[in-house]
């Protein structure tokens, strides 16, 4: 053949686009982890439906953890919604939460690995904590005032507080949890956060 696509093939991104190709693998890890959960999932897969090589995805990521980590919205967005003042880092929190679980809850690599917990344990469990790391390192820069050890402290606290949230809420729906309006939960986590992160 001469420039067509053989039949079955994915159609390879050939243009030197590396944000277009980033965007394009994160996309598709995010739905590749939500339908077939952390541990079926392969770095071919995520190629194929990017329409990208497997070497470009380790070139990107260099392992299937480090893009896992990449596509959580939550643990991906953090930084940006940590950035600002100090005070008001709970609301944001909470806010970008409920808004990202609301818009999509069942698509999302968190609520895949929640589900996959039960009969994957370590691999859960790593990858939890790398998730907690990650956002450790985020909050000791926008906590520079405590010590190194009590945000660590307080991120595991708000880091499991949240993982709870998700999964009575959008995986086991339990009451009052489950029908909870949208804005009535942001306020509820917010005030929990703030205690979390703030009170002695």
């Amino acid at each position: 053949m001469n420039d067509q696509e053989a039949p079955g093939k994915p159609r390879r991104k050939h243009r030197r686009d590396p944000e277009g190709h980033r965007a394009a693998i994160l996309e598709a890890a995010r739905q590749s982890f939500a339908e077939r959960g952390y541990a079926r999932t392969t770095l071919r897969d995520i190629a194929q439906r990017a329409g990208v090589t497997h070497g470009l995805i380790t070139r990107h990521f260099s392992s299937k953890e480090r893009l896992f980590l990449a596509a959580v919205p939550g643990n991906r967005d953090l930084e940006r919604l940590a950035a600002g003042d100090p005070a008001t880092l709970p609301e944001r929190i909470a806010r970008g939460f409920v808004r990202r679980m609301e818009t999509d809850a069942a698509n999302d690599p968190l609520v895949a690995l929640l589900r996959s917990a039960a009969s994957d344990e370590r691999t859960a469990a790593h990858l939890l904590a790398a998730m907690q790391e990650s956002s450790r390192t985020v909050y000791r820069s926008v906590l520079s005032d405590m010590s190194g050890d009590d945000v660590d402290t307080r991120v595991a606290f708000l880091g499991s507080h949240l993982i709870g949230i998700t999964f009575s809420r959008y995986i086991a729906r339990t009451e009052p949890l489950a029908s909870m309006p949208p804005e009535q939960l942001t306020g509820h986590l917010t005030r929990t956060l703030r205690h979390i992160l703030f009170d002695a």
